[in-house]
């Protein structure tokens, strides 16, 4: 073996190790902050050894609400958003799912893009951030519920960012990403570390 072949192995070996992870973002609401904290966790964590992250926007994704004729348990997707949809989801190691609370829940959009699939869930990773005035606590618990329901491995770390009177400004926008949210740094890494050590344990 030459050494350009024992240099390239390496390079194999390091892009094996390499997981790649989607940051869905659960919001489609036209004065959402969302695109605002993505880019804050991402800030944070996109120099994670052995972790590529890309973003999906389910408002610019815009799936119908569920439409499939049979059940996703079935795998016999017919309209061609679902099968865009499967080979998308299909693509990555894990999930870090970015998610408002409304109303004690986690918004519609994200509860039907996750439905559209079934086994495509199954045994991959995701991490959850929550936001909200009680950090979205409610929304996160209720999310754990499904994933789980779906064969996911959950982080036992899961970053809740709260608001309070100084988040906002006069037009409902963050004031201050880093200021209100840099306190939990350290939480949204741990939890992708923990994400890329499921990912790296086959089931």
């Amino acid at each position: 073996m030459t050494i350009l072949d024992k240099v390239k192995d390496k390079e194999k070996d390091v892009e094996d190790m390499s997981k790649k992870f989607a940051v869905i973002m659960g919001s489609t609401r036209p004065s959402r902050i969302s695109r605002d904290i993505t880019d804050w966790f991402l800030e944070h964590v996109s120099d994670t050894p052995n972790a590529t992250f890309e973003v999906i926007d389910l408002k610019e994704i815009n799936l119908p609400f569920l439409d499939e004729v049979h059940s996703p348990q079935m795998g016999k997707y017919e309209k061609d958003h679902t099968k865009e949809w499967k080979a998308l989801i299909d693509s990555y190691d894990g999930y870090v799912f970015i998610t408002p609370e409304y109303n004690a829940g986690y918004p519609a959009p994200l509860k039907n893009a996750i439905d559209y699939l079934s086994a495509e869930w199954h045994d991959k990773p995701a991490a959850i951030v929550s936001y909200g005035w009680s950090g979205g606590a409610s929304a996160s618990a209720q999310l754990r519920q499904v994933l789980e329901r779906l064969k996911m491995r959950p982080t036992g770390v899961s970053p809740s960012l709260f608001f309070n009177g100084e988040t906002f400004d006069e037009n409902a926008q963050l004031k201050d990403v880093h200021a209100s949210f840099d306190g939990n740094a350290d939480e949204a890494k741990q939890a992708v570390q923990q994400l890329l050590e499921l990912a790296s344990v086959e089931e």
